[in-house]
């Protein structure tokens, strides 16, 4: 019975620190060597984004809504070297992320800036809540 209690308190743990970074008071730290061109997604008070690394290496981040079906409440998923916007079937190419997207409108996942600081990429709070209206 102890071993069945402690597998379940380590799942538990395991599940709730997957997806997790580090908060530094008035941002996220998100270390570089966990982003790879896969998309990993993540949460802070209710408010989702994705970070992914583009092929050219730079890594991109954007809020897993935009500001058209963000009232559907399904995100986007990754196909290859595009994110597909799961309510209307958009694709938009990880490379443009952060480009054609900075000034908000239409159905391209939210900009979210970020910067880098060391071996970290750095996301302010701050930037996070400004996305809050589309959860």
């Amino acid at each position: 019975m102890k071993a069945i209690i402690l597998t379940i308190i380590i799942l538990a743990a395991v599940f709730l620190l997957a997806g997790k970074s580090n908060t530094g008071g008035d941002y996220l730290a998100i270390p570089l060597a966990d982003i790879t061109t896969t998309a990993s997604f993540y949460e802070h008070d209710g408010i989702k984004f994705f970070v992914v690394q583009a092929q050219d290496g730079s890594i991109k981040t954007a809020f897993d809504a935009c500001d058209v079906c963000h009232g559907s409440k399904k995100g986007y998923r990754q196909e290859g070297d595009n994110m597909i916007c799961n309510n209307c079937g958009n694709s938009y190419p990880i490379s443009g992320l952060g480009t054609e997207n900075t000034k908000g409108g239409g159905c391209w996942p939210g900009y979210l800036p970020t910067t880098t600081q060391g071996q970290n990429l750095i996301i302010s709070l701050s930037d996070i809540e400004k996305g809050r209206y589309r959860f």
